[in-house]
């Protein structure tokens, strides 16, 4: 008995005018639809608008702007300690960095940052030490260092105002 009750669904919706419930496709729909074609010329066309195009020129050529979304997350602080502030002597700056980050990442970060590129980034990861409140004991963070080389004659003006 389902297959009368099928049928008689399928009856109902399909139009009279068409053979199984299909659109008929007027001549201006298809006309527009041509119209639109003729109009885009390339995918640079449909991807490209004047606004971005003027940005470019006003970068001037040559003049990479490095967008890094991420930096204020990689890099935490700058670590200012006896034995960091002897390594400036070779170049090398030390940052508390995020647990997940990688070199790469710390790299772009601090091009973003201070606009230096750096030559060398080393990762170290520091255990939490033990922590003991009288009778209470626990243990501090996990968290990683990162020592940045750079180039001779470039700085990175860390301790200002400490």
């Amino acid at each position: 008995m389902w297959i009368f009750s099928r049928k008689k669904i399928r009856d109902k919706k399909a139009p009279s005018s068409t053979a199984r419930g299909g659109i008929k496709k007027t001549a201006k729909v298809g006309s527009e639809i041509k119209a639109k074609a003729a109009e885009v010329k390339s995918m640079k066309d449909l991807y490209s608008s004047a606004e971005q195009v003027k940005t470019k020129e006003e970068k001037g050529p040559g003049k990479k702007i490095f967008k890094y979304q991420q930096a204020p997350k990689i890099l935490v602080r700058p670590l200012v300690t006896e034995k960091v502030s002897n390594l400036g002597a070779d170049n090398k700056y030390v940052f508390a960095v995020a647990v997940r980050a990688n070199k790469v990442e710390v790299a772009k970060a601090i091009q973003q940052v201070y606009g230096i590129k750096p030559i060398k980034v080393n990762i170290i990861n520091m255990a939490g030490k033990k922590a003991r409140y009288g009778r209470i004991t626990g243990r501090r963070k996990d968290w990683k260092k990162a020592i940045v080389t750079l180039a001779a004659g470039q700085t990175i003006k860390v301790y200002e105002g400490v």
